[in-house]
């Protein structure tokens, strides 16, 4: 039991911390930032740190590789999709 409760404060402890990525399609450094959470479906915050703006997309697909993970979201305002690789801490 113990094991469980541990592992649920990990999942609920994980949208406070900022996520540190790049966009392959924009080629700037992005970042996600706390109170995000990053799921299928939902609506998230990413900072572009070429445009120095944030952009509220929505989350497609999460697929981890290796030491990174792949977040492909859909761009509301340019009506694109993206994808985000971000790093594992």
């Amino acid at each position: 039991m113990n094991l469980l409760a541990s592992f649920l404060l990990i999942i609920v402890a994980l949208p406070t911390f900022a996520w540190d990525g790049y966009d392959y399609q924009k080629g700037s450094f992005v970042e996600i930032d706390k109170g995000n959470l990053v799921r299928p479906g939902r609506d998230i915050e990413v900072y572009d740190y070429t445009t120095g703006q944030y952009k509220d997309v929505e989350v497609q697909s999460i697929q981890n590789h290796g030491s990174s993970t792949e977040v492909e979201v859909y761009d509301h305002d340019s009506g694109e999709y993206r994808t985000l690789d971000m790093d594992k801490n």
